[in-house]
């Protein structure tokens, strides 16, 4: 009796579990028609030869009955430059794919562009058919494509880029011991994850102020415009020499410049004019036991240091400015803006000097978000002959003697510049700055245009930074 009784109890809840669930019909009606989260995929601008970011179509059933769509399938056919997977199915075309009751299914789309040898910026359209009994219904896919020079693990020869289309990186580009790359102004270069320049020999860039050349990430699409660390630097190899950047914009990288380990008698290995390096995740410059000279340039939004003097070397900085107010959620920012030097630690405990001949800064803006933004870093027994003179800084007072005449000519120490919009890069000042008319003039003769090729002889005096203000006067902008 006891065995029958379990046979009845296991009998009655299968009964109970079938007459449960609930069965639906399939909606079959002519004038069913599916819901979309939109109407069109659209892709930004998007390099040949390489792939997109991952975009996502969510199709709906808003019906109370299970909806059957007869085929998925794109306009284009396996011939297509966009790519699906359709509830995790990877095709061009899918068929009977059954929705329940109030429910959806993901499509995925990326797209991949063939080279197409023209310098303009052409859109490519298809898209998803649906047929769903007999009804038919499509979303747009849009994508903006443009081919590209591709480089891919390259060594360069002499040569020179013209603006004509986009220059991308992959993995690296190595320009040859002796040998000399020339950039036009207008260049656009692109660079793939992780991808570096190297210079053995000489680089020329040669940007304008209407026309400056430019570097970035290879991601344009409008979620990767202001992300640092996309790609990974511009290092001038030890041996590069008479290196000059002029009017270029580097930007979302790790580190912007490094420069490395090459001294040539009265020459700087690097100059820098009229440059904007930003977004970079860890270092803007970085000098190594070289020669920089740098002038009417700013740095701005580094994850680290922005501009880093190390063991080593001779650099001079002429109205530049430095705003680091490095945030959005990445990492916190533990180290100071300007850090410099003179020693390493070797392999085994020892320390290494590497005296730094001169660190001169004239008319400079060094300032950010942290409490201090200046460190110099000196090995027992030696001294870095740096010097600021006529500069807006943030030092600690406690650290150092500000009344040094060796290292602090009529320095402005620990008020806000007031830039324009420092956290999106905007360095300029507004009209309240304590940086205003407050430049040696000496200086400024040497350098009598700012970074946007304004005048700063016909004010008041020249303002300390790479920006000169305007008010209301005779010069306007």
């Amino acid at each position: 009796m006891k065995g029958n009784s379990k046979y009845l109890i296991y009998l009655l809840v299968v009964i109970a579990g079938v007459f449960s669930c609930e069965r639906y019909e399939t909606y079959r009606e002519p004038n069913a028609l599916l819901a979309f989260s939109s109407d069109t995929v659209f892709f930004d601008t998007i390099f040949t030869t390489l792939g997109s970011t991952t975009h996502k179509l969510k199709v709906y059933n808003n019906y109370d009955q299970v909806l059957e769509i007869a085929s998925i399938e794109l306009a284009g056919g396996a011939s297509s430059v966009f790519r699906l997977n359709i509830d995790g199915w990877s095709s061009h075309s899918v068929t009977n794919i059954e929705i329940p009751p109030k429910d959806s299914l993901y499509i995925f789309v990326e797209v991949t562009l063939d080279p197409n040898n023209i310098d303009s910026i052409l859109a490519i359209h298809d898209s998803i058919m649906f047929n769903t009994n007999g009804n038919l219904q499509d979303v747009n896919l849009v994508a903006w494509g443009q081919d590209v020079h591709l480089f891919r693990a390259d060594t360069l020869k002499t040569t020179t880029w013209v603006n004509d289309k986009p220059y991308l990186i992959i993995d690296y580009l190595m320009i040859d011991s002796l040998e000399t790359l020339t950039i036009e102004e207008g260049v656009r270069i692109h660079m793939h994850r992780n991808a570096v320049i190297y210079v053995k020999g000489t680089l020329k860039a040669n940007g304008s102020l209407d026309n400056p050349i430019t570097i970035e990430g290879d991601r344009l699409e409008y979620l990767y415009r202001d992300i640092p660390g996309q790609w990974g630097m511009i290092y001038f190899w030890p041996g590069a020499k008479e290196n000059e950047l002029d009017y270029m914009n580097i930007r979302n990288g790790t580190i912007g410049l490094w420069a490395d380990t090459v001294m040539t008698p009265g020459t700087p290995n690097l100059s820098i004019r009229n440059c904007k390096i930003e977004n970079m995740s860890a270092v803007g410059i970085m000098g190594q036991g070289t020669t920089i000279h740098a002038s009417n340039t700013s740095v701005s939004n580094c994850g680290q240091v922005a501009i880093f003097l190390n063991i080593g070397g001779s650099y001079e900085f002429y109205h530049c400015s430095v705003g680091n107010y490095w945030s959005g959620g990445y990492s916190n920012r533990t180290t100071p803006s300007l850090a410099m030097s003179n020693y390493y630690e070797d392999i085994n405990g020892n320390l290494q000097v590497r005296p730094i001949e001169k660190a001169y800064f004239g008319n400079c803006i060094i300032y950010g978000n942290k409490e201090f933004e200046i460190l110099v870093d000196e090995a027992p027994d030696t001294e870095i002959p740096y010097q600021f003179d006529h500069c807006l800084i943030k030092a600690d007072p406690e650290e150092f003697d500000l009344s040094s005449p060796d290292h602090f000519v009529n320095v402005i120490n620990l008020e806000d510049p007031r830039f324009m919009d420092a956290e999106n890069n905007n360095l300029a000042l507004d009209t309240l700055s304590p940086a205003k008319d407050k430049a040696l003039s000496d200086i400024a003769l040497q350098y009598p245009l700012d970074i946007l090729g304004e005048s700063r002889l016909g004010e008041m005096g020249p303002d300390i930074g790479a920006f000169e203000r305007f008010e209301n006067d005779s010069i306007s902008r």
